[in-house]
């Protein structure tokens, strides 16, 4: 197992693809202190009136669905490097090369997922200062831990479901355009849904699962055990179908 998480790790960090993910979470975070700081600026210049309809200043709720995405895709580029599985020639036991394909982009998932939300919360901190709600959605680090981790975790599901979805296609265009459509398509769709589907349906949906995990909102269609266990159902599936594939397909 050692050998096998090395070798993947060394697929990994010699080709280019995964530095340009890591370098458009880092432009993400950024872009995110910057859109951060312009609504202060804002909400500073406008009259009381505006300032208490103010969305709050926290860049790392804009952020999150793009990391998800991107991390989605590294899942994907591990999945798929190795098309014809000739991994297989150095480990021959498909079950321990999949653990380690697993191990390796859950890991990443998290360290990725947990620097950018720590970054894009801290520089929103700073950026609101001590100024009052609606601008700054936390009165202390109590109230931001349920978001923040609930977050990560979505990253890490949507990581494993990217890795799931590439072992399964066998394709890295192909897993990018479903992740799309499970993070954005959909959820833009079943709001349109005649009543209750619309509800139904964007309860299951990955962006509306996060603030249901975080138990941040008011009366949400589902509590935080049951959106972490369909959390578990995307993983489940996607790599379950991933892995089956992997172990009865010819390489």
């Amino acid at each position: 197992m050692k050998n096998a998480l090395a070798a993947e790790w060394l697929k990994l960090r010699t080709v280019r693809a995964p530095y340009g993910v890591v370098a458009a979470i880092g432009s993400m975070v950024a872009a995110g202190a910057l859109l951060s700081w312009l609504m202060v600026q804002d909400y500073d210049t406008s009259p009381a009136a505006e300032q208490a309809t103010f969305a709050s200043a926290d860049a790392s709720v804009v952020i999150t669905p793009v990391v998800q995405f991107l991390v989605a895709a590294l899942g994907a580029l591990v999945a798929t490097s190795d098309p014809r599985l000739t991994a297989l020639t150095a480990v021959p036991d498909r079950k321990r090369l999949l653990a380690a394909k697993t191990v390796l982009v859950a890991t990443a998932s998290v360290v990725l997922g947990a620097a950018a939300l720590a970054l894009s919360i801290g520089t929103s901190w700073w950026n609101m200062g001590d100024r009052p709600p609606p601008i700054a959605p936390w009165d202390g680090i109590g109230d931001v831990l349920p978001w923040a981790g609930a977050a990560v975790l979505s990253i890490l599901v949507t990581g494993l479901t990217g890795l799931g979805l590439g072992l399964a296609v066998r394709s890295t265009a192909v897993t990018i355009v479903v992740v799309g459509v499970l993070l954005w398509g959909l959820p833009a769709i079943t709001p349109m849904l005649p009543e209750p589907w619309n509800v139904d349906a964007s309860a299951v949906m990955v962006p509306y699962l996060v603030w249901e995990v975080s138990g941040v909102v008011e009366d949400p269609p589902l509590g935080p055990l049951a959106a972490i266990a369909v959390l578990g159902m995307y993983v489940l599936v996607t790599l379950g179908t991933g892995t089956v594939s992997l172990l009865r397909r010819d390489a």
